[in-house]
């Protein structure tokens, strides 16, 4: 028996005991007669204790060779610690040890295996399996499977029921770029790694499963942002016989169900808005409503003035921010340098004082009135003592900048607090969205999404103002889920197809399997896929998804740990009849 006990488990009640505890050594003092050794597992740290008068000399001085990191058993006597440690739960007692077993070495670790760490991102991912005997690392990837398991206890209780589905499907070229998978048994064929179970997902509803969920692992071969890896995983959902509302009100039901049992926080109301709403009010899809800071939208108060600036614009849009009439001329010009920065792409920012006096003072003073001026204010929301933020351009462009700097904003002023929840359903999205490069119109979600009631015929006349019976949800100014009534007919679907440039040939090649399904009694379904690792990062207080990643990849996509994706062996490339020039 390794152990009777774990390193977090002992108290003053088992003082007099006889233990055996097995773990790796956290730190060691020596103080020559005495040597105290900090044991340390899943669990927690326990003290030991070697000293000369009680400890044989052979024993202390095979106590003396222990170095951090090393794997050992101990078996000894739980005793009364003299200087009580009131951090830890078992600061109030140590081990005697009596019995010393060096189960194995370690080299000394490249970083501190410590809460408060020396180690930077890149060595702590290339040596992740020491990063995880973190205390913050560790408690994530359990805290992680906590919210599983809610997840899985939820939707079992409500009926939906637990279907793996393939990982070796095909590929189509729609959407993001597929991982592919070549095939030794059938030469010059390959296999797709799924983006998505979405096909499968449908035919289990067209077989009558009729509640379905999977917690599983996706995979998109696409350009990498800061917090996106090429294998996320999805809790994915879909139900027969059902309407948006059913949808709706089943996974706020879930997300209700997890704030409540993982953080202890009772949500009632889950707002809702139109995707056109959000755009107009916040710039984005996925809007934080924790705190305000509402776009005002100035063109009829800010044009037809002798401002070329904003009468060029599309858009003359704003923000109030709280107390910023208190800027420094030099704060604000650093304001104006951060959203002239590449990454936010402004060309530059108009801003308005509103003083505690009522009078207001501008960066375009010579070419607006206080009359003007109060009229912005009146826009935006605008009090005494705040500063308005102007920005303009084309509209699609400008906003996503209004966006970004009004998260920045929230961020420095501390609006965006982690122990605040606020969800909000963002429905009516487009269907269908203008792509330049290619010239045509691509589905905004999948092309199995279907049209809101009565806008099918609409796909002839105006595609761009068709809107799609989708929805996301969105918490904390992260889309942590989305989902759509789907197409269950068969013609509706090949005209779809039609409408997205599909020739009939294309479509059955590529979703002949399902057309052909849906011959045979398909029933009115839709679904909705959370994407795990955010919504954990989100309920743990982070919003960043690789700390809650047993295994992440780092921002170019590569496992630093196990050097991967790497070269194959010329054998295993003949084998797969693949020619690469090298």
């Amino acid at each position: 028996m390794y152990r009777t006990h774990t390193c977090g488990e002992l108290r003053a009640t088992q003082i007099n005991e006889t233990v055996t505890l097995s773990g790796w050594v956290q730190k060691s003092r020596d103080k020559g007669f005495m040597i105290w050794v900090d044991l340390r597992d899943r669990y927690g740290i326990t003290q030991l204790i070697f000293d000369e008068e009680r400890t044989p000399v052979e024993m202390m001085e095979k106590a003396k060779t222990l170095g951090r990191e090393f794997v050992i058993q101990v078996t000894g006597k739980v005793i009364e610690r003299e200087s009580k440690n009131t951090a830890i739960p078992t600061g109030e007692i140590e081990i005697l040890v009596e019995k010393l077993d060096i189960l194995n070495q370690s080299l000394t670790p490249p970083f501190t295996i410590e809460d408060k760490t020396d180690g930077g991102e890149d060595l702590r991912m290339k040596y992740r399996y020491l990063d995880i005997r973190r205390n913050q690392v560790r408690n994530n990837l359990i805290f992680r499977h906590k919210v599983s398991m809610e997840v899985r206890k939820y939707l079992s209780d409500q009926g939906f029921v637990d279907v793996e589905t393939p990982y070796l499907i095909k590929s189509t070229p729609e959407g993001a770029r597929d991982f592919v998978v070549p095939s030794r048994m059938n030469e010059g064929q390959f296999y797709a790694l799924p983006q998505s179970p979405q096909t499968f997902k449908q035919l289990l509803m067209v077989g009558g499963m009729d509640k379905y969920f999977q917690i599983v692992k996706c995979f998109r071969d696409e350009d990498l942002r800061a917090d996106r890896q090429p294998e996320f995983t999805q809790i994915d959902c879909e139900m027969a016989f059902v309407e948006q509302e059913d949808i709706l009100k089943t996974f706020e039901g879930l997300t209700r169900y997890l704030l409540k049992e993982i953080k202890g926080v009772a949500i009632e109301k889950f707002s809702r808005m139109t995707y056109d709403e959000a755009m107009k009010r916040y710039g984005n899809d996925k809007p934080d409503i924790r705190f305000g800071m509402e776009f005002g939208e100035l063109n009829e108060v800010a044009q037809h003035k002798d401002f070329k600036v904003f009468n060029d614009a599309q858009l003359v849009v704003g923000i109030a921010v709280p107390g910023g009439a208190s800027y420094t001329r030099k704060e604000i010009d650093a304001l104006i340098d951060w959203v002239k920065r590449p990454q936010v792409g402004a060309l530059g920012m108009v801003y308005v004082k509103c003083n505690e006096d009522g009078t207001f003072k501008s960066s375009v003073d010579k070419f607006y009135s206080e009359e003007d001026l109060a009229k912005w204010a009146e826009k935006t929301g605008a009090k005494a003592g705040d500063l308005i933020c102007v920005l303009s351009g084309e509209t699609t462009k400008v906003r996503a900048q209004l966006s970004a700097f009004r998260m920045e904003m929230a961020t420095r002023l501390g609006l965006r607090k982690s122990n605040e929840f606020a969800p909000l359903w963002v429905v009516d999205f487009p269907l269908l969205e203008w792509d330049e490069e290619t010239q045509r119109f691509h589905a905004m979600h999948h092309p199995f999404t279907s049209p809101k009631p009565g806008q099918m015929e609409l796909l002839k006349t105006n595609p761009g103002a068709v809107k799609a019976n989708a929805y996301d949800l969105v918490l904390n100014g992260n889309e942590i889920g989305g989902g759509s009534i789907r197409i269950h007919d068969r013609e509706v679907q090949e005209k779809m197809f039609d409408y997205l440039g599909f020739t009939p040939e294309e479509a059955k090649a590529q979703f002949g399997f399902l057309m052909e399904a849906f011959q045979y009694g398909a029933p009115p379904h839709g679904g909705i896929a959370f994407g795990l690792d955010r919504l954990v990062a989100i309920l743990g207080g982070q919003e960043t998804i690789r700390d809650f990643i047993a295994f992440p990849k780092n921002n170019s996509g590569r496992d630093i740990m196990i050097d991967a994706p790497a070269p194959i062996d010329k054998a295993q490339l003949e084998e797969l009849h693949l020619k690469i020039n090298l």
